[in-house]
């Protein structure tokens, strides 16, 4: 399996080698870690040189978008020479916390794709209560990127209209919650080669963790979960889910 979105830096009840150990116990090969903050920047690029299977994203979140600086992006182009480098993320739209500065967000989002059409990247895209703005803002402005929508919270008619644009989902520990009737739609009719595993941890932990912090290991509980309501075997949700994080992010 592949953990296409887990924040391990951010992880503090266990250390990252105990959460690599773990990870690789229960099936996960490889894992991405995104930036939220440009101080992530750093500790990102130690982990993915230190460690074989941990790949990287570099990218502002909506919520800190206030923190973007035009610097950033000379920054971002210099540190994605490394190869282990894999897309832009997590950026894109948040208007859950606070509605103060959406403008800000669009505009440092448009910046951000831009960004990696020109280094020819995947873009992890964040999308929080902006269904409708994240989905338009891609559709002009993104030009030849793959898109993964992580953490994906919108309805079949919006998941297939991601899907007729290529993009593709990323499901996480939200389908194993009994209350997440749309998480679960979703799953069944979309198909299989648009879906990605991921975990997003420490946040998001699926059944039967619900509560504790999520590390990559739990990954199997999304596969697991995607396999019974598909009515496929847990095999073929790894092996199709693996093929198409390897094609997005060329690991």
């Amino acid at each position: 399996m592949i953990d296409t979105h887990t924040h391990i830096n951010m992880i503090e009840g266990i250390t990252v080698e105990d959460v690599l150990k773990n990870a690789n116990e229960n099936g996960v090969d490889k894992l991405i870690v995104p930036a939220a903050n440009p101080k992530d920047f750093e500790g990102i690029m130690k982990l993915i040189n230190k460690y074989d299977n941990v790949y990287g994203m570099l990218g502002v979140h909506p919520s800190d978008a206030k923190d973007w600086d035009d610097k950033l992006i000379n920054e971002i182009k210099n540190l994605a020479q490394n190869k282990k480098i894999v897309a832009i993320g997590e950026v894109g739209l948040d208007y859950y916390w606070d509605k103060s500065f959406n403008d800000l967000q669009k505009e440092i989002f448009i910046k951000q794709i831009k960004l990696a059409n020109e280094l020819n990247l995947p873009i992890d895209v964040h999308d929080r209560d902006a269904h409708k703005d994240t989905f338009d803002i891609l559709k002009e402005y993104n030009n030849g990127s793959k898109v993964v929508m992580h953490c994906f919270s919108g309805s079949v008619e919006f998941a297939k209209e991601c899907i007729k644009e290529g993009w593709y989902l990323g499901i996480g520990g939200v389908v194993t919650f009994k209350n997440a009737v749309k998480m679960k739609e979703v799953v069944q009719a979309v198909a299989l080669e648009h879906i990605l595993l991921e975990t997003d941890a420490p946040y998001l932990t699926p059944v039967p963790y619900r509560g504790q912090e999520n590390q990559p290991a739990y990954v199997k509980f999304v596969a697991e979960e995607i396999a019974k309501l598909r009515r496929i075997t847990l095999e073929e949700v790894i092996r199709i889910t693996a093929q198409t994080s390897e094609l997005i992010f060329k690991i």
